[in-house]
């Protein structure tokens, strides 16, 4: 997972505190996607993928419930 000269991120969900506002899908939707219900679901395997890193993030900083917690 960690490699040398580069940093891993991943993205927790809390999916208790999800309203579904669809904030992070709007603002990266290549991460982000919403299911059925409008809860978020992560498009994409963990740890992100470096070039996605900072859509990544961009998406968790805009929801309104902190439902999306940056790892590193």
């Amino acid at each position: 997972m960690t490699t040398i000269g580069s940093r891993t991120m991943q993205i927790d969900i809390n999916l208790s505190k999800c309203e579904g506002h669809g904030l992070c899908e709007q603002l990266a939707p290549q991460v982000f996607g919403l299911d059925d219900e409008g809860y978020v679901f992560l498009k994409v395997d963990q740890p992100i993928p470096a070039e996605l890193e900072e859509a990544a993030a961009a998406g968790a900083r805009v929801c309104p419930v902190a439902a999306l917690r940056v790892l590193r």
